[in-house]
């Protein structure tokens, strides 16, 4: 048995569709559903679901699991609660980790590259101690990462630092959506895209950069970490090359065929100080071991 927390989202959904298309269907999902949620997992294939809330107090009595694939979190940057937060991301996966740990049973996880913080401190994955975090989810991710690291389990588990990933399957993350998927909504409905103003002298309005990964190219990593057990650590899982929120809103325009109209407003008051205005995946530690 295969298990995939987070079955159901972005993610979880399409690496689903991943072990379905290299004939794997024993699969427990574990996520928290909702109407959206369900959509993603038509068509698939998986022999059982639980609820996020219900999976750890069962996990003892499952069969035998081959791979447990950690997608599950709570992945808003904007939330405030950090009872929640550290509850539901950290205490969870340490749990979840150390149960591998002792089965000996392949472990795979999501940490983000918003533990990276604003990035003055650069985007390697050989050095953690000193990263500054922005927001509680960043922080919860970050914690784990350290905690593997400190108790020696990462030797025994594969954690992926997510850079901006966007592709099919995402319409339940509301205000979470990518802004590929934003900009063609908007696009589609008013003719235009709204984007934030820079309040950074070394950037202009809509050249703040992000490194864009499509989820398809994050699911082939995915299998291949699935079939090479030997490779262990924590990796950056991004292209390596940022890109503007003007290129990419403009590529968006270019494929609608419809004229580019980009209109630049104000950023909330409460994104201003732990707002990324950079970021891009140094991605030699991956394309090293393969």
């Amino acid at each position: 048995m295969f298990i995939l927390t987070g079955g159901a989202g972005l993610i979880g959904s399409n690496f689903l569709e991943t072990l379905n298309s290299k004939g794997v269907d024993d699969i427990l999902i574990v996520d928290n559903l909702n109407s959206l949620k369900e959509k993603n997992l038509e068509n698939c294939k998986y022999s059982d679901y639980i609820h996020k809330n219900d999976f750890l107090s069962k996990l003892k009595s499952l069969p035998k699991i081959q791979a447990v694939i950690h997608m599950g979190a709570c992945s808003s940057t904007t939330e405030t609660n950090h009872d929640y937060i550290m509850k539901n991301n950290l205490e969870y996966t340490k749990e979840l980790a150390s149960f591998c740990i002792n089965k000996n049973t392949r472990f795979i996880y999501a940490s983000s590259a918003a533990t990276y913080g604003d990035g003055s401190l650069g985007f390697s994955d050989f050095e953690f101690d000193k990263l500054r975090p922005l927001n509680l989810y960043a922080e919860s991710k970050h914690l784990f990462d350290l905690w593997a690291i400190k108790n020696k389990a990462i030797s025994n588990i594969v954690g992926l630092k997510f850079f901006n990933v966007y592709g099919p399957k995402e319409q339940h993350k509301g205000n979470m959506r990518s802004v590929v998927l934003k900009s063609y909504e908007q696009i589609k409905d008013t003719g235009q895209m709204s984007l934030f103003k820079s309040y950074h002298p070394d950037y202009k309005d809509g050249e703040q950069k992000r490194d864009f990964i499509y989820v398809k190219d994050c699911c082939d990593t995915m299998w291949w970490l699935l079939e090479n057990p030997q490779i262990n650590g924590i990796y950056n899982l991004g292209t390596g090359k940022a890109q503007s929120w003007n290129h990419l809103v403009s590529a968006v325009f270019k494929a609608m065929k419809i004229d580019k109209s980009i209109n630049y407003i104000e950023m909330p008051e409460h994104l201003k100080e732990k707002y990324q205005y950079f970021t891009q995946a140094k991605m030699t530690k991956l394309n090293d071991i393969g």
